[in-house]
C-alpha cells in the first residue's frame, strides 16, 4: 500500500496517465483528418451525372439558348397584351409670339399668350379576322421551339460530356494496366538477377529486362500524358476552370446496365425518337408555326374593324387685355387666371369607329402571302432532312454497336490467350527452359491485349448507351 503512496509511482501515474491522453488525443486528430480528407476527396469525385448537370448550367451555348427562350416568351406575352385595347394621354405646354391663333375662340391674336393642352386617346381593334390571335399562336409556338432547342443543346452536351468521360476513364484504367505491367517486369527483374548471381542464367538477361521495364516506364508516362489531356478536354466541355480539383468516379464497367441488343432495333428507335427527340419536336412546332403564319398573312388582304374615342382640353392665357378703354399688360401669373373655368368649357369628346380596307398597298401582302407559303415548305423540308440524318445516325450506331460488341467478345478471348501463354513462358523460363524474348514477347502481348480490350468495352459500353439514349432514357452509367 505504501508504495502505491509514494510519491515516484504517483509522478509515473501522472506521466503514464498524460502520456496516454497524449496518445488518445492525436489518434482522434488523426482518425479526423482521415475522415475530412476521404470527404474531401469524395467530393471532388465527378461521375457522369455531376460532369452532364454541371455542364448543362455552365455552358454558354445552353445560356444563350435559354435566353432566346426567354424572348421568345416574351413575344408571345406582347402578342397577347395586343389583342387588348391602348389607351394614352398627352399634355402640352408652352407659349407663342406674334400673330397666332387663339386656340379658345379660333381668333387671330398678335399678342404673347400661353397655352396648356391635355389629351386623352383610346384605339380597339374589333374585327380582323383573327389576325391578332394568330399572331399570339405563332409567337406561343415560337416560344415552345425556343425551349425545346435548349433541350436539343443540353442534350448535345451530353453525348459530347459522355464521349469525353469515358475517354477519361479508359486512359486511367490504362494507367493501371501500365503499373501492373511495371510490377510484372520488377518481378521477373528480381527472380532473372538470383538467377544470375546462382550463375543459372547469363547477364544480358538482366540487360533484357531492364531495357522491357525501361520502356514499361515510358508507356506509364504516356498513358499519365494520356489521362491529363483527357482530364482537361472534360474540364473544357463541362467548362470547369482549370485549377479546379478534378477526378473522375470510376464506376465498375462490368456491372454497367446495358439492354440487349435485340431490344434496340434501330426500326423501332427511329419510330420512338421521332417523339421523343427534341430537334425532331421542334420541327414538328416549327412547322405548325410557318402553317399558322400562311393563315396570318392572308388576313392582309380583307377590311379591318377598329373603335376609338378620347377627350380633350385647351387653356390659353393672354398677355394682354383691355382694361376700361386701354389696353394693359398681364404679369406671368396674372396670364394663368380662369385656367379652371377654361378647361371645363372646353372639354370634348370623341368616339367612333373606323373601317381599313385594303385596295393597293404595292403588293406587299401577296409577297408575304408568297413568302409565308415559301417559308412553310422550307420548314417541311428541314424537318424531313433532319429525320433522315437521325435515321442514319440510328442505324449506324447500330451497326457499330455491333462491331463493338464483336470486338470486344474477341478481345476477351485475346486477353485469356494472350494470359495462358505468358503464363506458359513464364513457367518455361522460371525453369530454365524459355529464353528472355519469349517472356517479354508474351509479355508485351498480354499487355497490348488488355489495352485493346479496355478500348473495346468502353466503345462498347459507350455505343450501346448511345442506342439507349436515342430511345429517350437519357444517359447514365
Amino acid at each position: 500500500m505504501m508504495l502505491f503512496q509514494s510519491p515516484y509511482f504517483c509522478l509515473k501515474l501522472n506521466k503514464t496517465t498524460s502520456n496516454k491522453y497524449f496518445m488518445k488525443k492525436c489518434i482522434f486528430i488523426c482518425l479526423v483528418s482521415i475522415a475530412f480528407t476521404k470527404v474531401n476527396a469524395q467530393q471532388n469525385l465527378w461521375d457522369l451525372r455531376k460532369c452532364v448537370d454541371y455542364a448543362q448550367k455552365n455552358n454558354v451555348s445552353v445560356k444563350q439558348a435559354d435566353i432566346q427562350a426567354r424572348l421568345a416568351k416574351l413575344e408571345t406575352e406582347r402578342a397577347r397584351l395586343a389583342q387588348h385595347p391602348n389607351l394614352s394621354a398627352n399634355t402640352s405646354l408652352g407659349t407663342q409670339f406674334g400673330r397666332s391663333i387663339d386656340r379658345t375662340t379660333n381668333q387671330f391674336a398678335t399678342t404673347q399668350q400661353l397655352f396648356n393642352s391635355v389629351n386623352t386617346n383610346g384605339g380597339v381593334q374589333i374585327f380582323n379576322w383573327g389576325a391578332l390571335k394568330m399572331n399570339k399562336e405563332i409567337a406561343a409556338f415560337n416560344a415552345q421551339a425556343a425551349q425545346t432547342d435548349v433541350e436539343r443543346i443540353t442534350n448535345d452536351i451530353a453525348l459530347n460530356v459522355a464521349t469525353f468521360y469515358l475517354q477519361v476513364l479508359a486512359n486511367k484504367q490504362q494507367i493501371i494496366i501500365s503499373e501492373n505491367q511495371i510490377e510484372q517486369t520488377q518481378n521477373q527483374l528480381k527472380f532473372t538477377k538470383i538467377r544470375v548471381q546462382a550463375g543459372a542464367l547469363p547477364e544480358l538477361n538482366i540487360a533484357e529486362f531492364e531495357a522491357q521495364l525501361a520502356r514499361d516506364s515510358v508507356a506509364l508516362i504516356n498513358s499519365k500524358a494520356n489521362y491529363d489531356q483527357a482530364v482537361i478536354q472534360l474540364k473544357v466541355a463541362i467548362n470547369l476552370p482549370m485549377t479546379e480539383p478534378f477526378d473522375v468516379a470510376t464506376p465498375p464497367v462490368d456491372k454497367i446496365p446495358i439492354e440487349p441488343l435485340a431490344e434496340l432495333d434501330p426500326a423501332g428507335l427511329y419510330k420512338l425518337a421521332l417523339t421523343t427527340q427534341p430537334l425532331q419536336k421542334a420541327n414538328e412546332i416549327r412547322i405548325k408555326s410557318a402553317n399558322k403564319s400562311i393563315m396570318q398573312a392572308r388576313t392582309q388582304l380583307y377590311p379591318t374593324i377598329s373603335g376609338f374615342g378620347g377627350l380633350s382640353t385647351n387653356f390659353v392665357g393672354l398677355q394682354q387685355e383691355f382694361r376700361g378703354t386701354t389696353l394693359g399688360r398681364k404679369s406671368f401669373w396674372e396670364m394663368w387666371k380662369g385656367y379652371g373655368s377654361q378647361l371645363e368649357n372646353n372639354f370634348s369628346q370623341n368616339f367612333g369607329f373606323q373601317i381599313s380596307v385594303p385596295i393597293a398597298n404595292n403588293g406587299t401582302a401577296k409577297l408575304g402571302i408568297q413568302r409565308a407559303e415559301l417559308n412553310f415548305k422550307n420548314t417541311q423540308l428541314t424537318a424531313q432532312q433532319s429525320n433522315i440524318a437521325l435515321e442514319q445516325a440510328i442505324y449506324q450506331a447500330h451497326t457499330v454497336a455491333i462491331a463493338s460488341m464483336k470486338r470486344f467478345n474477341a478481345s476477351k478471348r485475346s486477353v485469356d490467350l494472350a494470359d495462358i501463354s505468358y503464363n506458359f513462358s513464364k513457367k518455361r523460363y522460371e525453369s530454365g527452359v524459355g529464353t528472355t524474348l519469349d517472356v517479354l514477347t508474351n509479355l508485351n502481348n498480354l499487355n497490348r491485349a488488355k489495352i485493346e480490350l479496355l478500348n473495346a468495352q468502353f466503345d462498347y459500353v459507350f455505343r450501346m448507351k448511345l442506342l439507349e439514349f436515342y430511345k429517350g432514357q437519357g444517359l447514365k452509367l
